[in-house]
C-alpha cells in the first residue's frame, strides 16, 4: 500500500494524531499540510518553466583563469 503501510497501521497513526492532538486541531493541520504541498508545487514549476538548473548555470559560466 502506501509506502509498505497497511490499513491496519494506517487506523493506528491516525488514533494516536486524533489522541496527541485532539479532533478540534486536525482541520488546522490538514489545512496547513495542504497549503505547505501546494507551495511546493508551485515553486517545482516555477523551476521548471524557468529551465534552469546549477548545472546548466555552471556550464553557462565560462571558466575561471587562476
Amino acid at each position: 500500500m502506501l509506502g509498505g503501510l497497511g490499513v491496519t497501521e494506517l487506523i493506528i497513526i491516525l488514533v494516536i494524531v486524533l489522541i496527541i492532538f485532539g479532533a478540534g486541531k486536525l482541520p488546522k493541520i490538514a489545512k496547513s499540510i495542504g497549503e505547505g504541498i501546494k507551495e511546493f508545487k508551485k515553486a517545482t514549476k516555477e523551476k521548471e518553466s524557468k529551465g534552469e538548473t546549477k548545472e546548466e548555470k555552471k556550464k553557462e559560466e565560462p571558466p575561471k583563469d587562476l
